[in-house]
């Protein structure tokens, strides 16, 4: 397939101080290309200047869209409402923080040109914290693990994809919205490439530990049914084992007599790890449950506010 045109789509939740020179940026970077292009602005329910400063781009360049959300839905959500208004026959997606250096974007572009459906950035000399990439190594091999194919770095946002495999994606309205896991899945062509990686323009990283957990749910819950598997073999075994920790108790009585003082401490054990099973065991069937339920209501993910792009 030709490309003719490229999409880039940009997350930002209060990047007002560095918004200015990713436009400058990424302009210069898709104007040295050969493709039409456009860049679509999300705001994630900033609470800073970004919004008034996306909609002054999209007034003073045709290239630009700007597309205001309502509130804060979380960044994977609002690059979906993104994805949903990109027209190119190829669309890009990276972070407004400048980690991921709009001057790689040119390199992602020639391997979807070689045939490939999905290419994601693998992050060079990292600039985050070391618990920061220990929590990548951990996403990346539960994602490796659940979609089926390696991915050595999922958490970076420098993406390049094929339009169709972005149509089949919303086309699914999936209730679990984690990009790179979901799109890996979809693409029959997927492949990684290194790219740099950069410090923050400015501020700090909006993920905190909460967001990640939500996003080891999603994972975990989202994808696959390998989860609930493992719990009911785990409950097969622990059955197992109960039964025959109730036989060895039976012969230690017989053959030594009753021990109360350790008969109740024993018990106390098995209590709580049966209590702590059974409550892992209805947080995983909730969890799905609640998917089930999120995606048969329907709602969309996000609520656009306002869209702003030049008549001219």
């Amino acid at each position: 397939m030709a490309i003719k045109k490229i999409s880039v789509v940009v997350p930002v939740f209060n990047e007002a101080g560095s918004l200015q020179t990713l436009y400058d940026r990424l302009s210069k970077v898709l104007c040295s290309l050969r493709f039409d292009f456009e860049i679509v602005f999300v705001d994630d329910g900033s609470q800073d200047k970004s919004p008034a400063m996306l909609k002054a781009l999209a007034s003073q360049d045709t290239h630009v869209k700007a597309i205001i959300l309502a509130r804060n839905f979380g960044q994977h959500s609002a690059v979906c409402a993104g994805f949903e208004m990109a027209q190119g026959d190829v669309v890009v997606t990276l972070d407004a923080d400048l980690q991921n250096p709009p001057e790689e974007i040119p390199k992602l572009v020639a391997k979807i040109e070689e045939g490939f459906d999905v290419v994601g950035g693998i992050r060079q000399t990292r600039k985050d914290p070391v618990a920061r990439r220990l929590i990548s190594f951990v996403t990346n091999h539960m994602a490796s693990v659940v979609v089926g194919r390696t991915m050595r770095d999922c958490g970076c946002m420098l993406r390049a994809y094929r339009k169709d495999v972005i149509d089949e994606m919303l086309q699914l309205n999936h209730a679990a919205v984690f990009i790179p896991a979901l799109t890996a899945s979809l693409a029959n062509r997927f492949t990684e490439i290194p790219v740099a990686h950069d410090m923050r323009f400015e501020g700090k990283s909006k993920y905190n530990l909460f967001r990640f957990l939500l996003i080891y749910f999603d994972l975990i819950t989202g994808y696959s049914a390998i989860p609930i598997q493992i719990v009911s073999i785990a409950g097969f075994v622990t059955a197992g084992a109960g039964f025959l920790f109730g036989l060895f108790l039976l012969v230690r009585r017989l053959v030594i007599g009753p021990d109360v003082s350790q008969g109740v401490f024993t018990l106390m054990a098995i209590l709580f790890l049966f209590m702590g099973l059974l409550l892992l065991v209805l947080g995983l069937i909730g969890e799905y449950i609640s998917r089930i339920y999120l995606e048969v209501r329907g709602r969309r993910r996000t609520r656009i506010r306002e869209i702003f792009c030049s008549k001219e």
